[in-house]
């Protein structure tokens, strides 16, 4: 496994919990010291007991020498970063470096699948394969796999061990063989395992990640016309998610996606659009949705407290979803902005990533808890719904609020209730 990231990490740490010996192989020297140590370098639910079990049984290694990981290996899976650029396109830089040294280790007589992991636009397991025939001595007997993952954080590992489904992409029978034999735990479980072309299975990741995207913004887009109708946009969500054609993933009205899947990919994909004519209008609208929900959240706000200017505002949550520490396109990174440019201050708090945020804002005022975080301020905001914040103490909460200003961008509180107690109250679509 090159590259001890998110999804190198809980793939290699996951694959070692089946039985299988895997190396992770990372130029970090740092980061393979803190592996060594037992020290996980981001925050995800059950990985450090993982990690801990299967190194110590021997099953999982740590390394920065790529050949002593590639030389034992049957599949060599490449897993680091494609930070997209500036037009949205992944770069694949780290993709195309890995698979030149690794072609330049291959041996005559030792066939080895060669394995994309990342999520990566289509036609890069072809590119990988040019790289890998140019630098491979003559001989060397390999073949080319796509392997996407499809890994929620904060529920990684029971996706990967328990999937809705595994795609392979290969061209020969030999690789699929030898990748299916690796998902065999799971295919136990009777897990479809999908075993497709290189192609579609590149396409697959990208197609599934913007079609989330596009129902999230459906029902926050539908949000807003349910304001302007006086409907309830969670009992319209929840009546079309009973439609089993539909379903009622995704469909939860409030401040849009974030992370590190859905805003790239779905920019990537629209870029791969672009390059072979196909206009992509529907995952485009998404995105443009999704851009303004911050907007919205800072105009519920103001109208509740008017000005915002010499105001004290508290932010409930900075990661982008419970239960991790990525704050990657979160939405507090837009709301920090904003709330400052109108002249607020604002003070902030998150059970995990607190230290993560502080990269982007090194000035901001971090609150031990969500009861500090609002001592004194004119406002706060509920911006990630983790499961401390799902039942705050609202009367300590109101007390120590200058105002009981209380803007809930994930609609976790009942409005009635809220007014009951006393709160000048907003939430989306309600």
């Amino acid at each position: 496994m090159v590259g001890t990231g998110y999804v190198g990490l809980v793939s290699g740490a996951c694959f070692a919990d089946f039985g299988h010996e895997v190396w992770c192989v990372d130029i970090n020297a740092e980061r393979i010291d803190q592996l060594e140590r037992g020290e996980i370098p981001f925050y995800e639910p059950g990985l450090s007991a993982l990690v801990s079990r299967n190194h110590a049984s021997g099953r999982l290694h740590f390394t920065t020498d790529l050949a002593a990981g590639v030389a034992p290996a049957d599949v060599v899976m490449i897993a680091v970063q494609t930070p997209p650029m500036e037009n949205g396109e992944a770069d694949l830089r780290f993709v195309m470096q890995v698979a030149r040294d690794v072609g330049e280790l291959l041996l005559p007589n030792q066939y080895k699948v060669v394995c994309t992991k990342s999520t990566v636009p289509v036609g890069t397991a072809r590119e990988v394969k040019k790289i890998l025939t140019e630098a491979a001595p003559e001989g060397a007997a390999y073949d080319v796999a796509s392997n996407p993952e499809f890994l929620r954080e904060g529920s990684s590992i029971e996706d990967f061990m328990r999937p809705d489904r595994v795609v392979i992409g290969t061209e020969t029978p030999r690789a699929a063989e030898l990748m299916q034999s690796l998902y065999r735990p799971v295919y136990l479980l009777h897990t479809p395992i999908v075993t497709t072309d290189l192609e579609s299975s590149e396409l697959i990741k990208y197609a599934a990640n913007a079609y989330l995207a596009v129902k999230i913004s459906y029902i926050n887009e539908m949000s807003d016309l349910c304001e302007k109708l006086g409907a309830q946009v969670d009992v319209v969500a929840r009546a079309m998610g009973l439609d089993g054609r539909i379903g009622p993933k995704f469909l939860h009205a409030g401040l849009g996606f974030g992370g590190s899947c859905l805003p790239k990919d779905t920019k990537a994909i629209v870029q791969m659009g672009e390059q072979v004519g196909v206009p992509m209008r529907l995952i485009r609208g998404a995105i443009e949705i999704n851009d303004g929900r911050a907007t919205g959240a800072i105009q519920k706000l103001e109208a509740l407290l008017g000005s915002l200017e010499g105001k004290r505002i508290a932010l409930l949550g900075l990661a982008f979803k419970p239960n991790t520490d990525d704050v990657r396109e979160a939405p507090a990174l837009r709301l920090v902005p904003m709330l400052r440019e109108r002249g607020a201050t604002v003070v902030a708090c998150d059970p995990e990533a607190t230290e993560t945020f502080r990269q982007f804002f090194p000035d901001l005022e971090i609150a031990s808890d969500p009861y500090a975080a609002a001592e004194g301020a004119d406002g706060l905001l509920l911006v990630t719904e983790w499961n401390p914040y799902r039942e705050l103490d609202l009367a300590r909460l109101q007390d120590a609020l200058n105002e009981a200003v209380f803007v809930d961008c994930r609609n976790v509180y009942s409005p009635k209730r809220m007014r009951e107690l006393g709160f000048r109250y907003d939430s989306f679509g309600r």
